[in-house]
C-alpha cells in the first residue's frame, strides 16, 4: 500500500521551534500576571498565535520560517490545504482581534470580567494556583498551539485540493459571518443598555429592535441569541473543528488515489462515471455533484452507469471492440 504519512522522527523537527515559542509565551504571560496582577495576559496574544503557528508551517517551502536541516526535505512545495487553512485563520484572527479591541481588552490593564468574579469565591493562595495550572498560562497557550497543529498534516502532504475542501472551507467562512453576527449583536445590546445605543453606529445584523424589557433583564435573548445562549461559543468551537478536518483528506490520498486508479483501469467507462456522481469520502457531498451534474444535463446518463445496466453494456461494448 502507498502511504504519505511523514514518519513521526521527521514531524518532530517541525515542531521544534512551535514548541519553544509556546513554551516562552506561556512563561512571559505567567510571569506578567504576577507582576501585574491581571491573569488575562494570554487574552492579549489569543488573536495572534494560533495564526502564527499556522503560517509557520504553511508557509515553510518560502524559506522564511527557521527549519532544522532534518526536516527541510518536509518544506519543498506548498500545501494548497495548508495555505486554505492558513487564510481561514487569517480571517478568525481579523474577526477575533476586531471584536478584543473594541471591548477594550487589548488594555494591559482589562482582566476579564470571569477573573474578577472567580477572585472573590476562592482564596489569593488557590487563584494562583488555578491561575498557574488549571487554566490560565499554561493550558490556553498549549491549546493555541494545540488547535494549529493539524496545519502541520497538511503542510506536510501537500495533494491538491478536492470539492470535499470547498464545501468545509464554505462551512468555515459561515461559522465565521455566524460568530460575527453574533459579537455584533452582543455588543449592540450592551451599548442599548447603557444608554448609548445608535443603529447608524452598528452593523446592520445587530439593529434588532431592543426594547426597555430587553435592558431591565440585563442580558441579551435577542437574533441568534434568542437560538443559543452561547452562539459565539459554538461557532468558535465548530469553525476550528471543520478546519480541523481539512487535512484528514490529505492523509489517504496517495493510496486512495492508486487504488482507485486500479479500479479504473478494470472499469474504465463505470467507474469514470461513479467517481462523477459519489464523493470520494464525505456523503454530504454526493448529492452536490447530483446537482452540478443536472447542470450540465449528464446527470441521468452517469446515473444510468452508475445504478443502472449502462455500465456493463457499455463494458460489453468496449470488449467486442477489442476483439476485433
Amino acid at each position: 500500500m502507498i502511504t504519505t504519512i511523514t514518519s513521526p522522527p521527521s514531524l518532530i523537527f517541525l515542531l521544534d521551534y512551535p514548541i519553544k515559542l509556546c513554551a516562552t509565551t506561556t512563561f512571559l504571560t505567567y510571569v506578567a500576571s504576577i507582576i501585574t496582577g491581571n491573569v488575562s495576559q494570554v487574552d492579549r496574544v489569543w488573536t495572534f498565535l494560533p495564526t502564527i503557528y499556522t503560517a509557520y508551517w504553511a508557509l515553510l517551502p518560502s524559506g522564511l520560517p527557521r527549519v532544522r536541516k532534518q526536516a527541510a526535505h518536509l518544506a519543498r512545495d506548498f500545501s494548497p490545504r495548508a495555505l486554505l487553512m492558513l487564510g481561514l485563520t487569517v480571517l478568525w484572527m481579523f474577526r477575533l482581534s476586531y471584536n478584543t479591541w473594541r471591548r477594550g481588552l487589548f488594555r494591559l490593564d482589562d482582566e476579564d470580567y470571569r477573573w474578577v468574579v472567580l477572585r472573590t469565591k476562592i482564596p489569593p493562595w488557590l487563584f494562583q494556583i488555578v491561575n498557574l495550572t488549571s487554566s490560565v498560562p499554561i493550558i490556553q497557550n498549549v491549546l493555541l498551539l494545540l488547535i494549529a497543529s493539524p496545519t502541520l498534516i497538511a503542510a506536510t502532504h501537500p495533494t491538491p485540493l478536492t470539492l470535499t475542501d470547498g464545501i468545509l472551507a464554505f462551512t468555515a467562512l459561515a461559522l465565521l459571518a455566524w460568530e460575527f453576527t453574533a459579537d455584533n449583536q452582543q455588543f449592540a445590546f450592551h451599548a442599548w443598555k447603557q444608554g448609548t445605543y445608535d443603529p447608524c453606529a452598528h452593523w446592520p445584523g445587530a439593529r434588532l429592535a431592543w426594547t426597555k424589557d430587553d435592558a431591565a433583564r440585563g442580558f441579551c435573548t435577542r437574533g441568534l441569541w434568542s437560538w443559543s445562549r452561547h452562539p459565539n461559543f459554538f461557532a468558535e468551537q465548530s469553525f476550528w473543528g471543520v478546519l480541523n478536518l481539512i487535512p484528514l483528506f490529505s492523509l489517504p490520498d496517495a493510496s486512495t488515489m492508486f487504488t482507485e486508479s486500479i479500479s479504473m483501469g478494470k472499469y474504465p467507462r463505470g467507474y469514470a462515471a461513479y467517481r462523477s456522481r459519489v464523493a470520494m469520502f464525505v456523503p454530504i457531498a454526493t448529492p452536490v455533484w447530483g446537482v452540478l451534474l443536472s447542470l450540465t444535463g449528464q446527470k441521468g446518463k452517469v446515473e444510468e452507469l452508475v445504478w443502472g445496466s449502462g455500465a456493463r453494456e457499455a463494458e460489453v461494448k468496449d470488449d467486442k471492440v477489442k476483439v476485433q
